[in-house]
Formats: structure tokens, sequence, C-alpha cells
């Protein structure tokens, strides 16, 4: 392959079976990256005695500037490049391997969602910044992607430092918000609805959930410990996962929006019905597939839609799933890789026709069923409309915010600061 060599945690590596990164390639042709790493699209540090996050005031209260790019203090010494141009030389343990780890997970999000698109995504800081700086910050307990840069902090509040520079889903989710800054644009405040900074939480999960898809290993893996019944809790179901029993959202959840039809509080519990209905409709789209395949046949399709959330589900289907993955691995390997691209390409083409302002979920759900009619006639409306439907999605409206956001929310963050002009 052309491509440059990274090594990557798919997962945290203090989960069972990521202890160690996989080599991947990325879109970068070998020996045209220089050292940080960098290239013409971002670059990345590990400031040395950086004393605050970029957007936030350090000063509360003052009329100090708030810090933004570029920064020009001291820096680690920078992640060289093999003598071939690759990345993969590097040791985790280092600072180096986490500059590396960072920026190879950037440009690998990229690939696969510039794929998806199409085309190049212009960060959304283009007009001001030439290119995005990637920086590492122990001392920030979060993550943030903001006008200019992407900032990752660290997790302390389970056991050890945990750093998010080595966490692929975390990155990931961040990626996923400038896209949709990207894309979208910024909503003008008057037309900002706690819907849009749902759909905004639930997009960037879903670009960190769909880039995982695309470790070989992590497909594997997934499909060993599951045989294809993806309703089992897993490796992709768990989003930035903090430890073995604690993570931030899941994907597979049974969350419904009517359960904010007086009001919301919290964005990331309102994107969890739009996630829930995505990932419903990923697993329809991947018994799809099996059919395709003769993996399954149609009365194991049947049986599922008919037991789901019922007691019955999980001794009844996953005895069905061992034997039919058993009989076909490929198969599955191959429908499952099918319907991850297809949930891609489809999420990509409904991020294009949404309009940033007075956005709610109904116009997600529409937008994504037309792209469906564009793409095949309309072969998957019959599923994409029921799991929107199990969700309330176009039954009710949701009610206003009844409390101030809180210092964790990311729809009142670094993330929405951009220049007056």
């Amino acid at each position: 392959m052309d491509g440059t060599r990274f090594k990557l945690f798919p997962q945290p590596r203090f989960l069972d079976d990521y202890e160690e990164p996989e080599t991947v390639y990325v879109s970068s042709p070998a020996g045209t990256l220089d050292p940080g790493p960098a290239d013409d699209r971002m670059y990345t540090i590990f400031p040395v005695g950086k004393p605050a996050p970029y957007g936030i005031n350090p000063n509360p209260g003052s009329d100090d500037d708030v810090p933004m790019p570029p920064w020009t203090g001291d820096i680690e010494p920078p992640a060289m490049p093999d003598d071939e141009g690759h990345f993969d030389h590097l040791e985790p343990g280092t600072a180096q391997f986490e500059a590396a780890h960072l920026f190879g997970t950037v440009r690998f999000v990229l690939d696969v969602w510039e794929g998806y698109f199409g085309r190049p995504i212009p960060w959304h800081s283009a007009k001001h910044y030439e290119r995005l700086e990637l920086t590492i910050l122990p001392s920030l307990e979060n993550a943030y992607s903001g006008y200019g840069f992407l900032e990752m902090g660290g997790d302390r509040k389970h056991g050890r430092y945990k750093p998010f520079s080595l966490n692929f889903d975390v990155i990931a989710h961040e990626v996923g918000h400038a896209l949709i800054y990207s894309e979208l644009g910024v909503p003008h405040p008057s037309g900002t609805t706690g819907e849009y900074f749902g759909f905004h939480e639930s997009a960037a999960d879903l670009v960190a959930l769909i880039s995982s898809l695309h470790f070989n290993s992590l497909i594997d893996r997934l499909l060993h410990k599951t045989s294809g019944n993806l309703y089992r809790l897993n490796s992709i179901t768990r989003m930035a996962e903090l430890s073995g029993n604690a993570q931030i959202r899941i994907a597979a959840n049974d969350v419904r929006l009517s359960e904010f039809e007086r009001g919301w509080i919290k964005e990331h519990k309102l994107s969890q019905p739009l996630t829930g209905a995505f990932f419903d409709i990923f697993v329809d789209l991947f018994h799809e597939c099996l059919l395709d395949y003769g993996a399954i046949d149609q009365r194991v399709e049947t049986l599922s839609d008919e037991l789901l959330a019922t007691p019955d589900y999980a001794p009844v289907m996953q005895a069905l799933f061992d034997e039919a993955y058993s009989d076909n691995p490929d198969s599955f390997k191959m429908a499952l890789i099918d319907a991850r691209d297809i949930l891609g390409t489809y999420l990509a083409d409904t991020w294009r026709k949404i309009d940033r302002n007075s956005l709610n979920f109904v116009d997600v759900a529409r937008a994504f069923e037309a792209v469906d009619e564009a793409h095949t006639g309309g072969r998957f409306a019959t599923l994409i409309r029921g799991n929107f439907e199990m969700r309330d999605i176009g039954k009710i409206k949701v009610g206003p915010q009844l409390a101030p956001l809180q210092k964790d929310s990311h729809a009142n963050s670094v993330r929405t600061v951009v220049p007056l002009d």
C-alpha cells in the first residue's frame, strides 16, 4: 500500500483484547508527513507549560483574551517518521506515540468520512486557520474540537489517568463534531433548538461507531463474541468507554423521545433516542444483508423483530445466530461491512440535506428516508420508518429546556466559539 502506517488502539488499551495497538494505513502517501506528525490539513503538538485549554477564559469575569491557537510556547520533541515515512515504529508510553496516535486517528476518521462524502471535508475554521492544531493537554479533564483546534485531555475519575489522545472513540467523537460544523455550519442563536444539540451528540457518536467498524480486528472480535447478534452489549455499542463497566453513552439503548415531551436538561440524554433509532436501523440493515447473502433465512429475521425487547430475545436469538454464524462466518463479515457502508453513506447524504436552523429529529428522519428513496427506490423504507416511530420520532414534540446548561454541557462550550466576524 502507498499510505502511511500508524499504530492505533481500536478501543481503549485497558480493555480485554485491546492491550496492543493495530497497525493501519492512512491515506497520506508515505514520506509526505512532517514531524509532529503534521501535513497541510493539521499539525500535532504536545505543549509544555500550557496553563489553560483553548476557548476558555482562565480568569472568568475578567476582560482577558480567550486563548486560541496557535500555541507558541515550548513543546515536547515531535514524533518523527522512520526512513520510509511511517510512524508505526513508535511505542506506547511516550509523548511521541501519543502525538502520532492522535494524528493517525484524526486522519483515519477523515479517510472514512471523506470516502462516504465522496470529497475532502474542509475544517469549519478554514477562513482563519490554514491548519487544525491537534493539542495534548493532560491537565484538561475533557476533550474538545473547537475553532482551529482539537484538544485532548484525559480521564481521572476512574482510577489512574487515562489520556484521551489514546482513546479512539473520544477522538473520533470530537472529529464528528468538527465534521458536522463543517457540513451544517453553526446555527443562528435564535434558530438553535434542543434537538439541534441532541442531533450533534448523536452524529458525533455515530461517526465514532462507524469509524471503529473500519478496524478489521474489531469486526472479527465483534462477530466472534456475538455471532452477529448485535444487541448483545459489545465493543461497538459502548461509546467513549472509560473502564470495563462504565461508558459515557450506549448506542443500543431503549430511550424514547416521549421521555422529553415535558422538556430536557442534558443534550447527551436527548441524543439517545436518535442514536438508538440509527443503531436499530443498522442492525436491521445487517439482517437484510445477511438475507441477501443467504446467511440467515427469513424465519430468523422475522423472529428477531417479534422478540425484540422481550425476555425471550436473548436466549432464543443467540442460539439461532450461533448456529448461522458457525455455518457461514465469511458472509456475516461481508454483511456487516455492507451494512456499515450503507449507514455511513446514508448519514453523509442526510447531513447534507438538513437545515441547521430550527432543526428537529423529524427533519433528520425524513431526510434519511429521502436518501434511501434516492439510493434504492425505498427498499428499506419500512424498517427505517418503523425504527424512527418506535422511538416516537415524528409522534411527539420535544419540550423546552428545563434548566441552564451545566458546566459539562457541550452545547455551551468551546465547540461553539466562532470569531465575531
